[in-house]
């Protein structure tokens, strides 16, 4: 829902970034640096150690928004590096939740929520995902739309900025977990039922 809002933003954030590295940093190293980065948060979180998973997180984000910045840049925009890219994102997304259940003590509420959580992220990515492959057959998809990602994703409640927000207010709230992740799961089903409608609209 605000990803097209604050992609401006972004560019203005990153471009300049990403045209000053040299040439020998490649976007999928990047890519690849953020995978790390991501799962250092999720192995401290399930220590306990939220300030630091928190920060970590913003790093993940971060070199989340450069790779993609710096393909741009350097004309190195490829197929395999926006598959890599999404690989790592629904990593990180699945591993963060997942420790900081693992961390905690026992919380059966917590296990319920995560499974709820983990579940609508796997109906979600079956609903845009397929819904993004049935649009590059039509001729409709990404490249026809000038999209930057390299698939179209239609938009719905909650987009890749929501996320980066409900994981900052997991990280800093992980006593609520339970609440916080059935909440976020249910905004995540209303976004299905979104796409559902404009699919159901448009194909």
């Amino acid at each position: 829902m605000l990803d097209n809002l604050l992609r401006p933003l972004k560019d203005r954030t990153l471009d300049p970034l990403a045209r000053a590295l040299g040439p020998a940093v490649h976007p999928n190293a990047l890519s690849m640096l953020g995978l790390g980065a991501g799962l250092a948060a999720a192995m401290l979180a399930l220590r306990g150690e939220y300030p630091a998973a928190l920060g970590v997180w913003i790093l993940n984000r971060f070199l989340d928004g450069l790779d993609g910045a710096v393909a741009r840049a350097r004309g190195r925009q490829t197929d395999f590096g926006g598959y890599i890219d999404i690989l790592a994102d629904f990593v990180v997304y699945a591993a963060i939740p997942a420790a900081i259940v693992l961390g905690m003590p026992y919380d059966e509420d917590a296990y319920r929520a995560l499974v709820a959580l983990l579940g609508s992220y796997y109906v979600n990515a079956a609903s845009w995902m397929y819904l993004a492959a049935i649009l590059e057959r039509r001729g409709r998809g990404a490249g026809a739309r000038g999209d930057q990602t390299t698939v179209t994703m239609p938009a719905g409640l909650i987009g890749g900025s929501e996320t980066v927000i409900a994981y900052v207010v997991f990280l800093m709230a992980p006593g609520y977990v339970a609440s916080l992740f059935a909440a976020f799961a249910g905004f995540v089903a209303v976004t299905v039922f979104q796409r559902l409608a404009w699919a159901l609209r448009n194909l």
